[in-house]
C-alpha cells in the first residue's frame, strides 16, 4: 500500500495474526499521516485475547489523537490512558520525509530494524536495532530516550512483536515490496503460538497516492 507526503511516499504493509483459538488479535498498528511526514506504532496488547485486543485498540486511538506532539509525548499520553488496561508493548517511529530521518522509541519487546541502502548494485545495507526500554505502557513506564537516524528513499523500517522470532533481516535484502516482505516474515518467522505482527515500510520517492 502507499501513503504520500510531498515528493515522497510510504510503501507499506502489515502482515498479522491472532494467537491460535483466538477470535481477536492483541496486536495492532498505526501509521499516520502529520505535517513533518508520518507517525507509525506498533503495539502488542499484554497478553492475548479480548483485554489484549482491548488495551491495543486503546492505545491506536490515543496515538492517532497525539500523534502531532513530540514522539515521547505521545508514549506518556498512552501511558496514560492504559492505566487499568492489560497495558502494552509500543515501538514507534516519526518519519521526517523532508529532513530524511526518523527518530523512533521502543518500550518492551517490539522490535525495530532499520535498513539503509548504502550501494544499489548490487545492494548493500546497513543496519540498526531499535534500542528499547523494559516497561509496560500503562504499568511502568521507565524514561524515554528516542534516538534519531537516516531514512533515506529507499531505506525499510520493520516493527515486529513478539510473536515473530528475530533474525529475520535477511529477508529484507531479497527485493520484496512491503507487503510481500510483512507476508514473508511472518509465514517464515511467526512463532504460532502467541499473536503475531509484521509491519515492513519503505520510503520511496514519487509515484502515486492510489494503493498498490
Amino acid at each position: 500500500m502507499s501513503q504520500k507526503s510531498a515528493a515522497l511516499r510510504l510503501d507499506w504493509g502489515v502482515a498479522l495474526q491472532a494467537q491460535p483459538g483466538q477470535v481477536e488479535c492483541g496486536d495492532a498498528w498505526v501509521i499516520e499521516p502529520v505535517a513533518d511526514g508520518f507517525l507509525v506504532a506498533v503495539i502488542d496488547g499484554l497478553g492475548h485475547g479480548a483485554a489484549a485486543a482491548i488495551a491495543a485498540q486503546r492505545a491506536v486511538e490515543t496515538i492517532k489523537r497525539s500523534a502531532s506532539q513530540p514522539i515521547e509525548m505521545v508514549v506518556s499520553v498512552c501511558h496514560q490512558a492504559l492505566l487499568g488496561s492489560r497495558g502494552a508493548a509500543i515501538s514507534m517511529a516519526r518519519i521526517d520525509t523532508g529532513g530524511e530521518s526518523l527518530t523512533w522509541v521502543g518500550v518492551g519487546n517490539v522490535e525495530g530494524l532499520v535498513l539503509n541502502p548504502v550501494a544499489f548494485s548490487p545492494p548493500v545495507w546497513q543496519s540498526e536495532a531499535l534500542v528499547a526500554r523494559g516497561g509496560v505502557v500503562g504499568y511502568e513506564l521507565p524514561p524515554l530516550r528516542p534516538a534519531t537516524l537516516p531514512f533515506k528513499p529507499g531505506s525499510f523500517l520493520v516493527f515486529a512483536t513478539d510473536g515473530v522470532k528475530p533474525r529475520f533481516a535477511a529477508e529484507m535484502r531479497t527485493g520484496r515490496q512491503a507487503q510481500q516482505a510483512a507476508d514473508h516474515i511472518l509465514a517464515g518467522y511467526g512463532r504460532g503460538t502467541d499473536d503475531a505482527l509484521v509491519m515492513v515500510i519503505q520510503l520511496l520517492r514519487g509515484g502515486s497516492d492510489q494503493d498498490s
